[in-house]
């Protein structure tokens, strides 16, 4: 499923499969500063500012932003069950203020690893006003496989030089 829409919820949702174990590929997601060597949002503003609180990964780590083209929020783990599943609790406060969720799904098959990676959160008046002119699978789902891809890419490079 790409993504999907009621009247009360948006879900989008975007897969991969990456030649490397769970346990290879969970710490760059668990660990929020790994975030910078894979993720599209990092690229997106050259200034970002960014804060780091809680412990360094895991269960209660926190990420803010700011930045002129990513806006301004928040990130923290809600749940971080090893090597399977992140729950992120995400808060936008700018350019509008938003309340989703993200959860990473993490599940081992012969040729190596499913990831998905999905948002989903309510489905508020103004994201319907909203979806009227842009879909949230289309403005979001790039962004998740860009971020995907390089995920694919670092992993299996780590995993390569792992195992050589």
């Amino acid at each position: 499923m790409a993504g999907s829409i009621t009247a009360d919820v948006f879900r989008v949702e975007r897969s991969t499969t990456i030649a490397a174990s769970p346990q290879a590929i969970f710490p760059y997601i668990d660990d929020f500063h790994a975030w910078e060597v894979w993720s599209p949002y990092e690229k997106m503003d050259a200034n970002l500012a960014k804060t780091y609180s809680g412990p360094p990964h895991g269960k209660g780590a926190a990420y803010g932003w700011v930045g002129k083209k990513a806006g301004s929020g928040r990130m923290e783990i809600l749940q971080s069950d090893a090597p399977s599943k992140i729950v992120i609790q995400l808060d936008f406060s700018k350019p509008m203020t938003a309340h989703n969720t993200a959860e990473f799904s993490l599940e081992p098959h012969a040729s190596g690893t499913k990831v998905t990676w999905a948002m989903y959160g309510p489905n508020t008046f103004m994201s319907k006003v909203m979806g009227l002119f842009f879909s949230m699978d289309k403005l979001v789902g790039p962004q998740f496989e860009e971020g995907l891809a390089s995920l694919k890419r670092v992993s299996e490079e780590r995993a390569g030089a792992v195992s050589t």
